[in-house]
């Protein structure tokens, strides 16, 4: 921070990320040089054929990687200099690595003359010297060609633009409609770049009108979010290092007993949470299910594969036609393995998936005495491209007052398994055999928000649906909506799971916070990523860390530009809180106790960084979490 300027554009990376990359090339520079030279000083060395040429070969192979290891020395210290907002004393970066480039041509004409002499001036010369040469050889290939790819990877398509953009927003004297002309047209290219790479990810989708649509959305969307800051992924990852310390810091200060609800209404008694988490617990079980055979895999690694290649390629009796939908094969055993339900139970199956479209099932659940709509969650690359449509979308519903609107990926696809059960007469269909049953609907994560937008659709046919959303997404309704969707929506979110945080606006909130926390620390960023890992991996107390504005209000523009354009979106219904219970002393193999609770979306207002933030969304997690509470005979129920 900021992005490293040389070549007349700007680079992925700062003058501080060449510590370890430069280190690692150092290291292996050293040992060639001294391999190198021990060959040099053996004896008898040059009394071959070639001997001369090899002589002058390895002097001067001896002096390059001597200029080599000089400049790296170098481009280490300086890169070492400095914090990561304080790039003053590391001015020096750019020309060091224009010396270093230079460097380069020398040694790639002297790989060409070393491999000319292995192949005519060697014979007769000792078998260990060619091999030495041939090794010298090879390495100066492997490394260029490496340095090519790293080359790729920090080459910036924006660069030119960006730096440009970045000198024409400096000067005072710009005239206003020039500077928004500019300012129009970077972000304009940035919105084309950011969509170009989302299709190369996506190239095997095919490229229909929705598909269209989708990707220049995400596309103005990611190029909004990355416009207004000059930070690189490593800055990125020393922020987000920081602001666990900071968080665990918090937490360790705040008092055991101090917990955070939602004020409790006079439904939200123990026996009601003892109730909804025995469903949950119940429902969570089709929400995983409609995974299909890879989560069944995934949840059974040593029997899955054995227990689906019994049943689902044998052929199948012609009962089995009653099953709606298309391609089960595997995906239908394993449903049946996970849910316990017969094959007569299910009333549709659908795996069809695109953009907007995810697949769903519809069972008759007799325990529960339910129709069960089932939606998957994210398992695809059409999936991911739904999530991240995270526009908003006006959503009417009669009696609701105030702003209603929705995520705009998961609303599109609520409105076509609406379609699917209305239109098509699934819902009827399932009805007609039970009619006396409920309308259960569920789901997780992206089949979490799906579902809490279809219930919302199907409430007022269905006065008295039931929904139940696991780890759902955290900008999915407005606040009218979320408030409305109390009265029949029950969200389950997991320990620091990150998804249920997830919104536009905590992102922002997220950007403001690391840059903070970036701009504030006077450590070295290769310090902070060092103790980074190992308070990763071994723990220990977060760092008390000085900073060079500690008693200073920050007042960069950077941080005001920051102020979010997208209204506030939040989580479905009722909030039921599952959170490992703190003890100490507690061993690996010891079995996790957890604790729920009834929470307020104010709780899920802001990212929470931690090493469980994306395996606490994990189906298979959130269903043991669930199975652990049930079966717990003491229940810590808040």
């Amino acid at each position: 921070m900021p992005g490293l300027v040389v070549f007349g554009r700007r680079w992925r990376i700062a003058s501080d990320d060449l510590v370890f990359a430069g280190a690692f090339e150092l290291f292996i520079r050293v040992i060639w040089w001294i391999c190198i030279l021990v060959l040099y000083l053996k004896k008898g060395l040059f009394m071959c054929t070639g001997g001369g040429l090899l002589h002058s070969y390895l002097i001067v192979l001896l002096i390059f990687l001597a200029a080599i290891i000089l400049t790296l020395s170098a481009v280490v210290y300086v890169s070492m200099q400095g914090s990561i907002s304080n790039s003053g004393p590391r001015r020096s970066i750019p020309a060091l690595i224009y010396v270093r480039t230079l460097l380069y041509v020398p040694e790639l004409v002297w790989a060409v003359l070393g491999a000319v002499w292995v192949s005519n001036d060697s014979p007769g010369c000792d078998k260990s010297v060619v091999n030495a040469v041939i090794g010298a050889v090879v390495a100066s290939w492997i490394i260029l060609f490496f340095t090519v790819v790293a080359v790729l990877i920090v080459f910036d398509p924006l660069g030119s633009k960006r730096q440009g953009y970045l000198v024409s927003h400096g000067d005072r004297d710009l005239q206003s409609s020039q500077s928004a002309q500019l300012m129009y047209r970077a972000r304009s290219l940035a919105a084309r770049v950011w969509e170009s790479r989302i299709k190369l990810l996506c190239c095997c989708i095919m490229q229909e009108k929705d598909n269209r649509a989708a990707f220049s959305s995400i596309g103005q969307l990611f190029s909004d979010f990355f416009s207004d800051t000059d930070l690189v992924a490593s800055d990125i990852a020393a922020g987000l290092s920081l602001l666990h310390q900071e968080q665990d810091k918090v937490e360790k200060s705040r008092d055991p007993e101090e917990v955070v609800v939602s004020p409790s209404p006079a439904s939200h008694t123990r026996d009601d949470l003892d109730v909804e988490l025995e469903n949950a617990a119940h429902y969570m079980q089709f929400a995983v299910a409609a995974y299909g055979w890879p989560m069944f895999v995934f949840s059974n690694p040593l029997t899955g594969v054995c227990k689906l290649s019994r049943d689902c390629c044998r052929s199948r009796s012609p009962e089995y036609d009653i099953v709606g939908g298309d391609h089960l094969g595997c995906n239908f055993t394993s449903m049946l393995y996970t849910t316990g339900l017969q094959y007569r139970d299910f009333i549709y199956i659908s795996f069809h998936n695109k953009i907007y479209e995810i697949p769903f099932f519809v069972a008759l659940d007799h325990k529960k005495e339910a129709v069960l709509v089932a939606v998957r969650g994210t398992l695809s690359l059409q999936d991911a491209l739904t999530d991240l449509s995270a526009d908003c979308e006006n959503l009417l519903i009669e009696g609701v007052c105030g702003p209603c609107y929705a995520h705009k990926g998961i609303m599109q696809a609520a409105n076509y398994i609406y379609g699917k059960l209305i239109n098509d007469g699934i819902l009827n269909q399932a009805f007609t055999i039970a009619p006396e049953y409920k309308l259960v609907i569920t789901g997780h994560s992206l089949g979490a928000g799906t579902a809490a937008v279809l219930s919302i659709l199907l409430r007022s046919a269905f006065p008295g649906l039931k929904c139940y959303a696991f780890s759902p997404p955290g900008g999915l309704l407005s606040k009218p909506l979320a408030d409305y969707s109390k009265e029949f929506i029950v969200s389950v979110v997991l320990g620091k799971d990150l998804v249920p945080r997830l919104s536009i606006p905590n992102m922002e909130d997220l950007k403001r916070r690391i840059l903070r926390m970036v701009a504030n620390c006077n450590k070295p960023k290769y310090q902070i990523l060092l103790r980074c890992c190992w308070y990763e991996v071994f723990g220990g107390n977060p760092d008390d860390l000085p900073t060079e504005l500690e008693r200073r209000q920050q007042r960069s523009p950077s941080y005001h530009s920051l102020e979010s354009k997208h209204p506030p979106l939040y989580l479905p219904g009722r909030i039921l809180h599952i959170v490992e219970e703190v003890t100490t002393g507690r061993s690996c193999f010891s079995q996790v106790r957890y604790r729920a609770m009834w929470s307020s979306e104010a709780l899920f207002c802001s990212v929470l960084i931690s090493p469980k933030m994306i395996t606490d969304h994990m189906p298979d997690h959130v269903l043991k979490a669930l199975n652990s509470l049930t079966q717990d005979s003491n229940l810590n129920v808040i």
